[in-house]
C-alpha cells in the first residue's frame, strides 16, 4: 500500500499548514484513488484557514481541504467502468462537501467519486487540466440543476435557443467555466469583467463584456437586455448579487438569480435567488452529465478550454501554503496552481 502525505490545517486558524502523514484509502464501490500530479487554490481553502470557526464551526481538526485535483488513477473500485489504473483524470474532490479527509485533494492520494471525475487529453498537463473541476461543478449547479436555472444541457453541436444571460465577473474561474458551459447550451452570454479581461470573456464564448466597475452599469446591462428573452443571471462577485437581482427584475423572462455569494436579505418583488453550493451535483443528474457526458468529449475535441491559466507557485505539498498566501493576495485571471 503507498505511503500518503498531506497539507493539514492541525488546529483552527494555524498558519503554516503542515505536511504530515496520512492513511492512504482504498477506494470504495463508484470510487478511483488518483495520486495527484497537481492541485489549485480556491478561495474557500484560505479562508478556512483565517476564518476558522467563525465561518466553518462544523469543521474538525486536523484538517485536510482542497476541491481541485489532477493526476493519474492507480485504483479503481467495484462498479467503474470508465477508468483504468493509468488513466488520466480530473476531479471535484469532495472532502469538505462529504466531511473527512480522504475525499481531500491536498494530499499524495486521494479517493474520488467516479461520477465526479473526467478523463482529460494528452495535449492538457496537469497544471492547466486542475483548474476545471470546482469551478465547473460550480457553474453547473447554478445552470443546470432543477432547483436553480433549470436550463438547456450542454452539447458539443449546440443550437441558438434565443435565450440570453447574465454572468457577473466572467472572467473568474466559475464565470469562465459558466460562460462555456452556457454556451455549449445553446445560450447568448453577456458579462461583466475588468477591461483588461474583455477579449478574454469573448474567447470563452461571451457575446458582449461590460466593465463591472462602472457606476451605471444597472443602466448599461438594462439597455442590452432590452428586445432579449432573460435567461436568468449567474452572481459571482461580492456585491453582484443586488446588480444581478434588479436585471432580471427588469428584464423580460426568467426571473431568477444563482449566486455564488450570500444573497441580500429581500428580494425584487417575482424574482427568486438561490445559494450555489458546487457539492451538490453529486447528488442529482448534473454532475453525472457534466463530468461523464459533456467534458470528456468537449475536451477531446477542445470545445472546451481548461481556463483560467494556472499560476504555478511551487511543487509539493509544500508549497501549498504559499499557494494559500498568494491567492489571498489577488490574482486575476489566473488560478493558483501547485505542482505535485
Amino acid at each position: 500500500m503507498p505511503s500518503n502525505s498531506a497539507a493539514v490545517l492541525v488546529e483552527a486558524k494555524a498558519h503554516p499548514l503542515q505536511v504530515k502523514e496520512a492513511p492512504y484509502t482504498s477506494p470504495g464501490e463508484n470510487e478511483i484513488v488518483v495520486k495527484n500530479g497537481a492541485i489549485a487554490i480556491n478561495p474557500m481553502d484560505w479562508l478556512i484557514q483565517v476564518m476558522g470557526p467563525t465561518l466553518f464551526p462544523w469543521i474538525q481538526y486536523p484538517f485536510t481541504g482542497g476541491a481541485d485535483l489532477a493526476g493519474e488513477v492507480v485504483e479503481v473500485g467495484s462498479g467503474v467502468t470508465r477508468f483504468k489504473v493509468g488513466d488520466r483524470v480530473i476531479g471535484h474532490a469532495l472532502g469538505f462537501s462529504n466531511r473527512n479527509s480522504h475525499e481531500a485533494a491536498f494530499q499524495n492520494y486521494t479517493v474520488v467519486q467516479a461520477k465526479m471525475a473526467s478523463p482529460i487529453p494528452s495535449y492538457l498537463s496537469y497544471e492547466s487540466a486542475t483548474v476545471i473541476p470546482l469551478a465547473l461543478s460550480t457553474a453547473a449547479c447554478g445552470l443546470f440543476q432543477k432547483d436553480f436555472l433549470a436550463l438547456d444541457y450542454p452539447s458539443s453541436s449546440p443550437k441558438p435557443n434565443g435565450e440570453t444571460l447574465l454572468i457577473w465577473a466572467g472572467s473568474s474561474c466559475v464565470g469562465g467555466a459558466a460562460i462555456q458551459l452556457a454556451v455549449a447550451a445553446g445560450y447568448e452570454v453577456i458579462t461583466t469583467c475588468s477591461p483588461k479581461n474583455f477579449e478574454y470573456v469573448k474567447k470563452l464564448g461571451a457575446s458582449q463584456a461590460f466593465d463591472y466597475h462602472n457606476t451605471n452599469i444597472s443602466n448599461e446591462l438594462l439597455d442590452v437586455f432590452k428586445g432579449k428573452k432573460c435567461a436568468g443571471a449567474v452572481a459571482i462577485l461580492p456585491g453582484s448579487s443586488e446588480v444581478c437581482l434588479e436585471v432580471v427584475a427588469k428584464s423580460e423572462g426568467k426571473k431568477f438569480v444563482a449566486a455564488a455569494l450570500p444573497l441580500p436579505a429581500e428580494l425584487p418583488s417575482g424574482v427568486q435567488a438561490k445559494f450555489i453550493f458546487s457539492g451538490s451535483v453529486k447528488d442529482n443528474e448534473v454532475g453525472s452529465l457534466i463530468y461523464e457526458e459533456y467534458l470528456p468529449k468537449a475536451l477531446a475535441e477542445k470545445k472546451f478550454i481548461a481556463a483560467p491559466e494556472p499560476e504555478v507557485v511551487g511543487k509539493g505539498l509544500q508549497s501549498i501554503q504559499s499557494a494559500y498566501d498568494t491567492l489571498r493576495n489577488g490574482v486575476s485571471a489566473k488560478k493558483v496552481v501547485v505542482s505535485l
